[in-house]
C-alpha cells in the first residue's frame, strides 16, 4: 500500500465525512464541505502526479483512482440538487453518465483491455469541479451566522446566480460530450461483447 493508493483510500474517508457533515447539519455544514470537497479535489491531483512521477502505478490504484472520484463528485451533484441549488436531473445526467463509462471500462476489463481516459475527461473533469466548489462556496457563504469563509471570500462575489449556472452548463456539457466521446472512441468494445 504505497502513498499514492493510501491518499485515494483518505479521500475516500474523506468524501464520507463530507457527506456526513451535510446529513448531520452541524455547524457551518457548507464551510465544512466546501473545505473537504476542496482538499479532496486536490488529493486527487496529488496522488496521481506521485505515482507517475515516482513509478507507484499499481493496479490497485488505477482501478480505485477513479472509482473514488466519481464517489466525490457523484456524492456532491446529490447532496447539492438535494439542498435545491442544482436541479436533480444534473444529478442524474452526471450519474448515468458515470454508470455507462464504468460499465464499459468494465466490460473492456474482462476481455483484458484498458480502456484509457482521453483530453474531453480531464476537462469534464475540471467543469465538474468548478460548478461543484462554486456552489459549495456559494452556500457556505449564506451561512448565520457570517461563516469563516466570509473573510476570504466576499458574499457579493458568490452571488451572481449567472456565473453559477455558467459553471453548470459548462459542467453538463462536457460531461455529455466526453460521455458520447468515450462511446464512440470505445464502441469496438461494445461490438465485441
Amino acid at each position: 500500500m504505497n502513498l499514492p493508493n493510501q491518499i485515494t483510500l483518505a479521500r475516500l474517508v474523506l468524501t464520507g465525512i463530507f457527506v456526513a457533515v451535510v446529513a448531520l447539519e452541524i455547524r457551518w455544514a457548507w464551510s465544512w464541505a466546501a473545505a473537504l470537497f476542496i482538499i479532496g479535489s486536490v488529493t486527487d491531483f496529488v496522488d496521481g502526479w506521485l505515482a507517475r512521477k515516482y513509478g507507484l502505478v499499481t493496479n490497485f490504484g488505477a482501478l480505485m483512482d477513479p472509482l473514488v472520484d466519481k464517489v466525490l463528485t457523484c456524492s456532491a451533484f446529490v447532496i447539492l440538487s438535494d439542498a435545491g441549488v442544482l436541479p436533480a436531473w444534473v444529478a442524474c445526467v452526471v450519474l448515468a453518465r458515470e454508470f455507462l463509462i464504468t460499465g464499459l471500462r468494465t466490460l473492456a476489463a474482462t476481455h483484458g483491455a484498458v480502456l484509457a481516459a482521453d483530453g474531453w475527461g480531464k476537462w469534464k473533469t475540471g467543469a465538474q469541479i468548478a460548478v461543484l466548489v462554486y456552489w459549495l462556496l456559494w452556500l457556505a457563504s449564506q451561512e448565520p451566522p457570517v461563516s469563516w469563509f466570509a473573510p476570504f471570500f466576499k458574499v457579493q462575489a458568490l452571488s451572481p446566480p449567472w456565473l453559477g449556472q455558467i459553471f453548470l452548463g459548462l459542467a453538463v456539457f462536457t460531461t455529455v460530450w466526453s460521455g458520447i466521446r468515450y462511446l464512440w472512441n470505445n464502441r469496438h468494445v461494445l461490438a465485441g461483447a
